[in-house]
């Protein structure tokens, strides 16, 4: 009986120290690769909006994508007054380092949404935004706007890009969802993105948006087809909240503000 028990307690020391040794081998690897975890996300990001702006081309290397990324001025905007704010006022010193996302979750510098004002589904909205502005001199060429939204089964995370005149889309895309493939998860279809190219998101005059996704196909002959994109076949609720949270961030709860003042050259 001493003997087995010695050996059962031999047993679990072994398993006991191989727990721990594996334990500090995992750890200790996430930790060493943490930073080039960072580095790979940044890269994905900044992929994702020069694509969105229609400036990514086929086999760009890293070096390519940064220095292509440059090009881009990058601001900090206060979505109810459209004005530009300072890095400080949101307690950072490297505007890359903003996450409007996880600003959203701090009561002091974001807001709750009522049911009735909340199409996109999002519940909270960050006071200040990161926006990204393509300049040729003094005239704007294209501003890159981040926009997200509920889906069917998932909050879908992306960008916009919008030509120098503020309303007309250069494109749209979105690094970061879980709809259903086939499906809803469609929205990564370049032949579906390519129909946002050239939409017009605002009526002359007015500042409501207009962006509809039509079930069954937007017909040559439609009318207001500068606002109409076709729905994803099979996916009306990702669809209807693609719409939704298109039409919600360009709208006054969103980006409208700063875009009226984009477009009369007050910022």
């Amino acid at each position: 009986m001493a003997k087995k028990k010695e050996t059962v307690s031999r047993t679990l020391g072994v398993a006991l120290a191989l727990c721990i040794v594996c334990s500090v081998v995992v750890s200790a690897a996430a930790v060493m690769l943490r930073p080039a975890q960072i580095t790979n996300q940044s890269l994905d990001i900044k992929s994702n909006i020069l694509s969105a702006a229609g400036m990514l081309e086929s086999g760009m290397g890293a070096e390519e994508i940064e220095e292509r990324f440059q090009e881009f001025e990058i601001r900090l905007v206060d979505l109810d007054t459209g004005e530009y704010v300072d890095p400080e006022r949101v307690g950072v010193s490297d505007i890359m380092k903003y996450d409007q996302y996880r600003a959203a979750a701090n009561p002091e510098i974001s807001i709750n949404l009522k049911p009735s004002e909340d199409p996109a589904g999002i519940k909270r909205r960050a006071n200040i935004a990161k926006v990204y502005v393509l300049r040729d001199n003094d005239d704007v060429r294209r501003v890159v706007l981040p926009i997200h939204g509920y889906g069917l089964w998932s909050t879908l995370y992306g960008f916009v890009s919008l030509e120098g005149d503020a309303n007309t889309i250069e494109g749209i895309g979105f690094y970061d969802h879980a709809e259903t493939p086939g499906l809803g998860g469609e929205v990564d279809n370049a032949r579906w993105k390519s129909q946002w190219q050239g939409k017009e998101l605002y009526e002359e005059g007015q500042d409501e948006p207009q962006i509809r996704l039509v079930k069954g196909g937007v017909g040559s002959d439609a009318q207001d087809r500068e606002h109409k994109i076709d729905a994803l076949s099979g996916a009306t609720l990702t669809s209807r909240g693609v719409e939704n949270l298109v039409n919600y961030w360009m709208g006054d709860r969103g980006f409208a503000p700063y875009l009226n003042k984009l477009r009369e050259g007050e910022v």
